[in-house]
């Protein structure tokens, strides 16, 4: 596999590819970011630290030496990175940094620096970033909820529109099928074991219809933590966002939703009905917009609908930060 130095480098000190050693940690991204930095004030780049010796750090941008240290350790283990890629890139799942020219621009512009240094993905990268809906919600669906989603899912493939989604149970996983039931595209944005899930998706992936990323490992494993920090990598891709169902005060939908209000990333809506959960209605409460059900207007038509009810909100300027 051929990586840019810059690119290789990404890989190296901010995966957690081919760490045996658990008392060794990649870099996270606000570590990243600050290393960054200090190459660039001393006109250095991150692909210098493969060939610049360890000995010369010191004058040149002077890291502190229990970071110095971390570094050197990351920066050896290239062949047993390079073989775990290879790996993995049998299976179909290859990186994508923030050095690579097709990393999601989106990402760049709406999390700049929180953008993550690492992704990886399987399946139709170009489907990263393209116009879509982000369909978000709880497992637990009452019977307006799952007609929700599976509506919406299907609005987006007659309509063009790519389904963003979560890639787990409920609103996320029927949104998805219905998305690609209707000859559609939809992208997944995994907490964990992406590995897992290209074999169960093995078809879409094929056609094209369908991308798989993930911020983490390929074989990460579940945590609450990983699930949280992926919410804002589903808003970002996206041009809007329905939220389905809530739950008030607590969980991945309500952090993920009430973020994407006080970040003005896209405009959220909200489904609405008589019966809908209270987080729905404390959402309405925060300024997202209804979404009516059952919706009244063809599904082709969705795409105008939401530009149309979004138009009034204010806009939020997007700046570029590091790569």
């Amino acid at each position: 596999m051929d990586f840019s130095p810059t690119s290789l480098t990404v890989l190296l000190l901010c995966s957690s590819l081919a760490l045996d050693d658990e008392a060794l940690k990649p870099l996270t991204g606000r570590e990243w970011n600050g290393l960054v930095r200090a190459l660039q004030t001393a006109q250095l780049t991150p692909a210098d630290l493969l060939s610049l010796p360890p000995a010369d750090w010191q004058s040149r941008f002077a890291p502190d030496e229990t970071f110095a240290a971390r570094l050197v350790q990351l920066l050896s283990r290239r062949a047993e990175l390079l073989a775990e890629l290879e790996h993995f890139a049998r299976l179909g799942i290859f990186p994508l940094t923030r050095a690579d020219p097709d990393y999601p621009d989106r990402y760049r512009r709406r999390l700049q620096d929180a953008a993550p240094p690492v992704l990886f993905y399987a399946g139709e990268k170009a489907l990263l970033g393209q116009p879509g809906i982000a369909v978000v919600g709880s497992r637990h669906l009452d019977q307006a909820g799952q007609e929700c989603a599976a509506w919406v899912g299907n609005a987006c493939g007659l309509a063009g529109m790519v389904l963003y989604s979560g890639g787990a149970r409920g609103v996320d996983s029927i949104s998805m099928a219905a998305a690609l039931q209707a000859r559609g595209t939809a992208v997944g944005v995994l907490a964990d074991s992406l590995a897992r899930a290209v074999k169960a998706q093995q078809a879409a992936l094929a056609r094209g219809d369908l991308c798989l990323v993930t911020p983490y490992h390929p074989q990460a494993s579940f945590s609450i933590g990983a699930a949280m920090g992926r919410n804002r990598l589903i808003y970002c891709l996206a041009d809007y966002a329905i939220v389905v169902a809530a739950e008030a005060e607590t969980g991945g939908t309500w952090a993920g939703a009430t973020e994407a209000l006080k970040r003005g990333w896209v405009p959220v809506f909200v489904l609405e009905h008589p019966a809908m959960p209270e987080g729905n209605k404390r959402l309405l409460g925060k300024g997202a917009l209804p979404f009516p059900h059952p919706f009244r207007e063809a599904p082709a038509r969705l795409p105008d609908w939401l530009r149309q009810k979004a138009a009034a909100l204010p806009s939020r300027a997007e700046q570029r930060r590091l790569f």
